[in-house]
């Protein structure tokens, strides 16, 4: 994939995407002067060899884009899973729940830095054999959690999970072009990515109802054994995804400096992130300390959230990424303020589903935001995003535990809407530069 997105190659939307200048001597994208005429690379609308989006059942493709959506589900069900067995886990092995905490820590921290290396070290393989072989390394790590001797084992496993979740994701954000007709792809990018809210609302509630049953070992088995059943999921359903263009490392710098609109989205992401988890990661203590909810009725407002977040998933994924960023952002600024200084049961639950529905929406918007900001490189945008996605998650939990412990636990949200704030301004700036809704011109 080159640094930029190619003139004369169109974004998905009906909107001009930016163009960045290279250098004297770039050779000519498909589709420019000089180009050889017939051939059509990136993962763009344009579809070339090995995109499934051509004649034939238009249920295969969709078949196809399911499969995935699994394939997101299953593995965020598997990032998170330790969330509800912490104690157990701790117990069991003989560490503390702080120790323990590793288990949901560390596969972040991987999965930021492995999603732009497994997409370039993996540039010139079919990307249908790359997620085949993620989900079966999810599929092990997880086995191999199950029946882990000690805690070492399990934290080793936990590694390969941040492996398998940072480059399946970067592969799988930008598949939707290559699987469904062009008017398609947003619908197909929010089924693609409705797997991560409703991890949130099946995977981890059913994980942690499974380890309080049968034990938390079980839950790692039960999420080894959806893996197996995802990779057979994708070995039928996913057609042959040959690469269409391949990365080098130095081609990610050079995308971040070229390509306004993919640096401001990956800002974006950083800002919108790091203020959801700030205040996210202590939602529990906000919701009986500042709203008075009674800790009995947390868990099930909390999954009210997580169905709430399906739905705004769904909403967002069809419309314009810049305008809808603008808004998500902007009302999650008001969202978090208001939570943060609003006393009451009524107010704290309201505020809550509005909070779940509105950032339902992130995931799927920051996706389209990238493609549509470089279609001919897509997997490196997405590549960095989601690298800064999970970087940003282990940043917001920081950021809202220094402010918890160093002045209270509203300064969490707070914080968290600050940031949101910032984040409006910074997609303002990059998207209403000439006329509302139009991205920046590149640099």
């Amino acid at each position: 994939m080159t640094a930029a997105a190619a003139p004369g190659n169109p974004a998905p939307g009906p909107e001009p995407v930016p163009t960045p200048v290279t250098g004297p001597g770039r050779a000519p994208e498909p589709g420019e002067p000089g180009s050889i005429p017939g051939t059509v690379s990136g993962s763009g609308p344009g579809r070339g060899p090995g995109s499934a989006a051509g004649p034939g059942p238009a249920w295969k493709g969709w078949a196809a884009v399911c499969a995935v959506g699994l394939g997101i589900f299953c593995l965020i069900t598997s990032e998170l899973l330790p969330v509800g067995l912490l104690t157990p886990v701790g117990a069991d092995l003989r560490v503390s729940d702080g120790t323990a905490g590793l288990m949901v820590t560390a596969p972040g921290l991987v999965a930021g830095f492995c999603a732009p290396l497994v997409t370039v070290g993996a540039a010139r393989l079919d990307r249908r054999l790359v997620l085949c072989v993620l989900i079966a390394l999810m599929a092990a790590a997880n086995l191999a959690a199950a029946f882990a001797p000690n805690f070492a084992v399990v934290l080793a496993a936990r590694l390969l999970v941040g492996v398998s979740v940072g480059g399946f994701w970067a592969i799988a954000g930008g598949l939707a072009v290559r699987l469904v007709p062009e008017r398609r792809v947003g619908r197909a990018t929010a089924l693609v990515f409705g797997g991560v809210p409703t991890a949130s609302v099946l995977g981890v509630p059913a994980g942690t109802l499974l380890g309080e049953l049968g034990g938390w070992r079980s839950a790692f088995a039960a999420v080894g054994a959806l893996g197996l059943l995802t990779l057979t999921a994708l070995l039928l359903l996913l057609p042959p995804l040959p690469p269409t263009r391949h990365i080098a490392f130095p081609e990610l710098p050079a995308l971040l400096r070229e390509n306004r609109a993919v640096r401001a989205g990956v800002i974006v992401t950083f800002l919108v992130v790091t203020g959801q988890f700030a205040a996210y990661t202590f939602v529990r203590p906000i919701l009986q300390d500042v709203s008075g909810i009674d800790a009995a009725y947390v868990s099930t407002l909390l999954l009210g959230y997580g169905v709430a977040g399906v739905a705004g998933n769904f909403l967002a994924g069809a419309r314009d990424p810049y305008r809808t960023l603008l808004a998500v952002s902007t009302c999650l600024a008001v969202i978090l303020g208001l939570i943060a200084v609003l006393p009451g049961a009524v107010a704290g639950s309201a505020l809550l589903l509005a909070w779940g529905l509105v950032y339902g929406g992130v995931s799927v918007t920051v996706q389209s935001w990238m493609i549509k900001a470089a279609p001919a490189a897509a997997e490196a945008a997405s590549s960095l995003m989601v690298a800064m996605f999970n970087l940003a998650i282990a940043a917001g939990a920081l950021f809202g535990g220094l402010a918890v412990d160093g002045i209270s636990v509203p300064a969490a949200p707070l914080g968290g809407g600050a940031l949101m704030l910032l984040a409006a301004v910074t997609v303002w700036v990059t998207s209403v530069r000439g006329r509302p809704g139009r991205p920046c011109d590149p640099e």
